[in-house]
């Protein structure tokens, strides 16, 4: 597979085959995406691998709290509170596609609440990457680990694995970052889902557009 194929197939799966993965490979994974660009050579990503008995024990906290409805103090603004029409369209689109993929309609509040709770149990994933990050740092740092995590995720499709990068753990850092024992300097970015792809999943049936180029390129000559 070359970086093109690669680039085409990755894409954010949220549902996963009950099959674990050699804690090697995802070592072997994390490891060789260090090799991302970053500013300064600062290299500001932290990486935690959560699997096994500690995957399952994250995955049972999280149940008792999406079921007892707690929330937490976010960690950041996972979307602007002010988005322009085009963006705002683009996030709704895609959700309405998915769900509609369950047939969970717009008016059931109620299952599509339950649906997205899966998100914290990472999509039925035997594994999982979590990004921390140094308070002090920056917009520039932050776009480091977004590179990071590019690289991580092409890597993975060459593997053979599918990913699912989930901002939404910025809505537990607390919990997240007491499980890591993360320590107070650092905080929570993200996480990813790893695993086998469950092709019977019918949110996987799911494929987000990209708009044309005409509305985001330009060319100067």
């Amino acid at each position: 597979m070359d970086v093109t194929q690669a680039v085409a197939a990755r894409r954010s799966v949220r549902g996963f085959l009950d099959r674990a993965i050699d804690v090697a490979t995802l070592k072997d994974l994390a490891v060789k995406a260090a090799r991302a660009a970053t500013g300064g050579n600062i290299q500001p990503w932290h990486v935690d691998i959560v699997h096994g008995e500690s995957m399952r024990s994250l995955k049972q906290v999280m149940a008792g709290k999406t079921e007892r409805r707690e929330r937490e103090t976010p960690g950041y603004d996972v979307y602007p509170k002010e988005m322009d029409d085009l963006y705002r369209a683009r996030t709704f689109a895609i959700g309405e596609e998915m769900y509609g993929r369950l047939g969970i309609p717009r008016e059931d509040k109620r299952a599509r609440a339950i649906w997205f709770a899966r998100n914290f149990q990472f999509f039925g994933a035997p594994a999982a990457y979590f990004v921390t990050v140094d308070r002090r740092m920056g917009p520039p740092q932050w776009s480091d680990l977004g590179m990071y995590l590019q690289n991580l995720m092409l890597l993975a499709v060459e593997q053979g694995l599918a990913t699912c990068p989930q901002e939404c753990w910025a809505m537990f850092p607390q919990t997240v970052e007491a499980f890591l024992t993360t320590p107070a300097e650092r905080m929570l970015f993200c996480g990813v889902a790893i695993g086998y792809e469950d092709p019977d999943d019918p949110a996987n049936l799911t494929r987000s557009a990209r708009a044309p180029e005409e509305e985001w390129l330009t060319v100067k000559g």
